[in-house]
């Protein structure tokens, strides 16, 4: 393992706490387990000398990556790292305007893989600029209809890795080993890769259906899925609420190999309390975590003893970050007190595509949140999803988990809708957890439990949510359902 030493400077990054360059380390053994190894070596080899041909014409190309395929997705983004090409990741799971509008955005000069696009206009490449050399861009914001990328470097991404190290192991320089059933184009998965790539760990990709029964995979999946195999213990594995709550549901031999992870890292959106619960009971060591695209993952973390014993925060502060709790005056609030969150780190990323955020740049979060006398993060709810309803500030995620603990229903989401005497109407929307479902039961339970102004005045009944890949509501779906339903 590269014995490079750490020095962490929450304000400037320092490129003397590289783990090691992508052309030091990419080539090492088996490290990559789901997919065929030697191949995967072939083929980033293969993608890179692709674009050496096209940088004798245009200087640093940007590549546009879309595959679906585990190996293919990764040989590229090697590829496009060895380079030194920026690469912009992409959801092959976008609809046409998001294309349209990524495509309008990037204006890329290589798309791998251009089959993956339904059809639309694809502009004439521009000549990247100089600073664009190097620049990793990882979508984010695409379940609000306006699809961005944070501009990350190998240095931001490397000071991620080395925050979650030092973190779960202190000062020791041990290995990460990662089993990833997220998806890699999204920063959660993407991570997964590189603290298996930068820490000499191992990586596991589970393939998207790996729990279903007719699904065929490769021999040592399929061992590791084995609920008594010895080796997921020594893996992190990465959930998202949702998948977390399939698992749980799924229950027999899938629980039994969920409860043999030491850590079980659990983030990307909020993770109501019934779904906790259920997990303390069966002794899942969950670790609870606070992060986004912008800072390339986890900021915070909640250690998983802490978890069993009962808490449901955000934890500590990772050692790469400085997190404050601000008011609107930007000044700093004391502890149990909410504010806005505001970010400072090393893993920070540049800005979104093509603007550059100023030098050493605060990240403004639309989180709330406050810390408590032990420093511990506590987020409350979000700033753009307040509802002002006749005067009256109200926060959804208070009455989601509400309605949650109620165990009347499975989902639910919470929502202003506009109105011509009370500025905004509160509606929840929410999916029953049994047939025998009564709404009059579920609203006359909250009666005690919410003030009036607080009591969602319009309610819809669905069969499900529109939800994407990592938990999160689609909003422009959601918009879409609501109009039709109403």
């Amino acid at each position: 393992m590269n014995n490079a030493s750490f020095s962490f400077d929450p304000v400037k990054p320092s490129s003397a706490n590289l783990l090691g360059s992508p052309q030091a380390i990419w080539q090492r053994e088996d490290w990559i387990l789901g997919l065929n190894h030697q191949r995967w070596l072939e083929r980033t080899q293969q993608r890179q000398r692709e674009l050496q041909a096209v940088m004798e014409r245009e200087g640093y190309p940007r590549v546009l990556l879309v595959q679906s395929d585990s190996l293919e997705f990764l040989a590229g983004l090697m590829a496009a790292c060895l380079c030194e090409c920026p690469v912009f990741l992409g959801n092959p799971h976008w609809q046409r305007s998001e294309w349209q509008q990524v495509l309008s955005l990037v204006q890329p000069h290589v798309i791998w893989d251009a089959s993956q696009l339904p059809p639309v206009d694809i502009p004439k490449p521009a000549s990247a600029k100089p600073e664009e050399k190097g620049w990793i861009l990882v979508p984010t914001g695409g379940s609000s209809g306006q699809v961005r990328f944070a501009i990350h470097t190998w240095e931001t991404l490397t000071a991620s890795v080395e925050g979650c190290q030092r973190h779960f192991f202190g000062g020791e320089l041990d290995a990460i080993n990662s089993c990833c059933w997220l998806p890699l184009y999204h920063v959660s998965g993407l991570m997964q890769f590189m603290r298996s790539l930068l820490t000499y760990g191992k990586l596991l990709l589970l393939p998207r259906h790996c729990f279903s029964s007719k699904t065929s995979l490769r021999p040592n999946i399929a061992a590791f899925l084995d609920p008594q195999s010895q080796q997921p213990h020594a893996y992190f594995l990465s959930l998202v609420p949702t998948q977390l709550q399939r698992l749980l549901q799924q229950g027999g031999p899938r629980l039994q190999w969920l409860a043999r992870f030491h850590t079980i890292l659990v983030g990307g959106a909020p993770a109501w309390p019934a779904l906790l619960q259920a997990a303390r009971q069966h002794h899942l060591r969950l670790a609870l975590t606070y992060g986004m695209t912008e800072t390339a993952a986890q900021v915070a973390t909640l250690d998983p003893d802490q978890f069993l014993l009962g808490a449901a925060h955000n934890g500590h502060v990772l050692p790469h970050a400085q997190i404050t709790v601000e008011h609107q005056q930007h000044q700093g609030m004391l502890a149990h007190h909410i504010g806005q969150v505001v970010i400072k780190c090393t893993s920070l990323c540049k800005g979104y595509y093509p603007q550059l955020f100023a030098a050493y740049h605060k990240f403004s979060t639309d989180d709330l949140g406050y810390f408590n006398d032990s420093r511990e993060l506590h987020i409350v709810g979000r700033l753009s999803r307040k509802i002002i309803s006749g005067g009256e500030n109200v926060f959804p995620e208070e009455i989601e988990e509400l309605i949650l603990t109620t165990g009347m229903v499975k989902d639910v989401t919470v929502l202003g809708q506009p109105h011509p005497d009370w500025g905004q109407i509160i509606t929840a929307i929410v999916v029953p957890a049994a047939d025998s479902f009564s709404l009059i039961a579920l609203q006359t339970c909250l009666k005690n439990q919410l003030s009036p102004f607080k009591q969602p005045k319009q309610w819809y009944v669905w069969s499900q949510l529109p939800r994407n890949p990592q938990g999160k509501i689609d909003q422009s779906q959601m918009r879409k359902l609501l109009q039709v339903d109403q």
